[in-house]
């Protein structure tokens, strides 16, 4: 294998259509994107008539490189082999990619079950220096499962150099509340990562990007990064609420002794914590209003809503970790949403910016709301749906949790200093 620099690269692989015979020529080349400052590409060409050259110590001293080069495979293939159905690459980033959650999620987007079948994906994906070698396990993994519309896979820790021309942003990671940490305290830290990361947004990546905040507090943190991408459209940014309306879908099946399929029209209304609303007004099970079909009142108003809230806390004591695989699920079907038509009548879920929503729920903040969308990575609200006394009341104590928050963090989004007075009696799911 001869290793040589190769800054100037081919443009984007060409895949291979399933009826292509054609010789393969295979060059492989490998992006690990470590600094702004420091960029290696590499290009490893395969002949088995060579022997392999050796890395000078240099090399080997500047990161511990590895050429996952099948990512980038190019074929030379007659111009009338090339296959006609896949469509153009989309460049998906994802944050946090050594962490649980993204070991569960980014074999979920190679496989297509994401994107569709047909649709070839490149993988950007954005850790730290303590994680770089994790990363580097991920990519492995990723080349020895095969995913033929897996077609480029790259590691770094600058997100200026991640986020270059990405379509989608999935921004996972975020630093986790610790023993003792005030809620104020975890607002900043996390805000700082994710002012950072609109930045670098704002300056490379697609000006149609579409981005999904998993890192708590989910809400904030987007409302932080929208503040910091003044190009890009507030209404192309998610928080994501998506397994909260998953776990509400779940708990009405089980009441109603249905599959959890017969269940639609789920909201969760308000801030990823403890102060959601699942709103059973509006849910339908087999197309009849849910209160309707389950008639206890005080088991909807009362044990539903603080199994919802409290769902994730309960698996954490259960369990001892945190929900991963699900949470990986309810990217999968938050993204999934945004990107195939919405069943007539129905909606989903999404913590999106209030700006002209037609609730009266407070503007300028990340508030999660019922959404449809045409299947063109775009949502629009849902404009008519019941609201009661009752459900409004919890609308309004978790829109005012959300202005604390917001005012918490005026020093992050450019709306001068920080002043904290946030809500005693309110948690992130899974905190005690």
């Amino acid at each position: 294998m001869d290793i040589s620099s190769a800054r100037s690269l081919a443009g984007p692989p060409i895949p291979l259509g399933a009826g292509a015979a054609g010789r393969r020529s295979s060059s492989f080349h490998l992006l690990l994107r470590q600094r702004r400052h420091l960029r290696a590409n590499f290009r490893c060409s395969v002949d088995a008539t060579k022997p392999a050259a050796v890395a000078s110590e240099a090399e080997a001293a500047a990161g511990r490189r590895e050429c996952f080069g099948v990512f980038c495979t190019t074929y030379d293939l007659k111009a009338d082999d090339k296959t006609k159905s896949w469509k153009k690459l989309v460049n998906i980033a994802v944050s946090g990619a050594a962490g649980m959650i993204s070991n569960h999620l980014l074999f979920k987007l190679a496989s297509g079950e994401v994107f569709g079948p047909d649709q070839p994906i490149a993988l950007k994906l954005l850790g730290s220096e303590r994680s770089f070698q994790a990363l580097e396990g991920v990519a492995m993994e990723l080349e020895d499962s095969l995913y033929p519309l897996l077609r480029e896979v790259s590691i770094g820790i600058d997100p200026y150099e991640v986020f270059e021309d990405v379509d989608w942003a999935l921004l996972i990671g975020a630093k986790p509340r610790g023993p003792g940490m005030e809620r104020a305290a975890l607002l900043d830290i996390n805000g700082q990562i994710f002012a950072d990361q609109g930045k670098a947004l704002n300056a490379v990546a697609s000006p149609n990007v579409k981005v999904m905040v998993v890192g708590n507090p989910c809400n904030t943190n987007a409302l932080i990064c929208l503040k910091n991408a003044p190009n890009i459209p507030a209404k192309n940014f998610h928080a994501l609420t998506r397994l909260d309306e998953n776990r509400a879908k779940c708990q009405l099946a089980l009441k109603a002794g249905v599959f959890y399929d017969k269940v639609s029209n789920v909201t969760i209304w308000g801030n990823h914590s403890t102060t959601q609303v699942p709103d059973f007004l509006n849910a339908k099970i087999d197309g009849r209003p849910a209160k309707e079909v389950i008639q206890d009142t005080k088991w909807l108003e009362e044990e539903f809503t603080k199994t919802v809230q409290t769902r994730g806390g309960v698996l954490i004591q259960k369990w001892g970790r945190s929900s991963a695989a699900s949470t990986a699920v309810s990217i999968v079907d938050s993204i999934r949403s945004l990107v195939t038509p919405t069943p007539e009548g129905d909606w989903f879920s999404s913590g999106v910016y209030t700006t002209g929503n037609p609730y009266g729920i407070a503007e300028d903040i990340v508030f999660s709301m019922p959404c449809r969308s045409k299947g063109d990575g775009d949502y629009e609200l849902v404009s008519k749906v019941e609201m009661d006394d009752f459900l409004w009341e919890r609308i309004k104590k978790s829109e005012a949790e959300l202005l604390a928050e917001k005012k918490c963090v005026a020093h992050l989004t450019g709306e001068g200093d920080a002043f904290c007075d946030l809500p005693g009696d309110t948690m992130l799911p899974g905190e005690k």
